[in-house]
């Protein structure tokens, strides 16, 4: 079986915002979200290996969490609205069944 690549994550949001805006937050990864229930052309099982947790956090407190489960598809993009109470980052941690994590960082400024 060939190698699969390395799953890459994506981030779209304003750059910018007013104290107390809430702002959409876009993400996806590029991930194959394997179930574990599929066969490969010499009949053998291919491995389960999906994205089973996506968490936010914002200047270092969790602002949403979602647990994934193989009827995720593939690719699996996650939008969400958050209210933005002051300069910060953005932190984004998908964790993979193989105990991979994948992690992006996005900034915001508030004036």
């Amino acid at each position: 079986m060939a190698d699969t690549p390395k799953p890459t994550p994506r981030v779209r949001m304003p750059a910018t915002a007013k104290a107390g805006e809430v702002i959409e937050v876009k993400t996806l990864i590029s991930h194959e979200m394997e179930s574990g229930q599929r066969k490969d052309a010499s009949g053998q099982t291919v491995p389960r290996r999906i994205i089973k947790q996506f968490t936010v956090t914002f200047n270092g407190r969790e602002v949403m969490k979602a647990d994934w489960g193989s009827a995720v598809s593939a690719n699996p993009y996650q939008s969400f609205f958050v209210r933005v109470p002051e300069t910060g980052t953005f932190e984004f941690s998908w964790l993979d069944d193989d105990g991979s994590v994948y992690k992006a960082e996005q900034k915001v400024t508030v004036g």
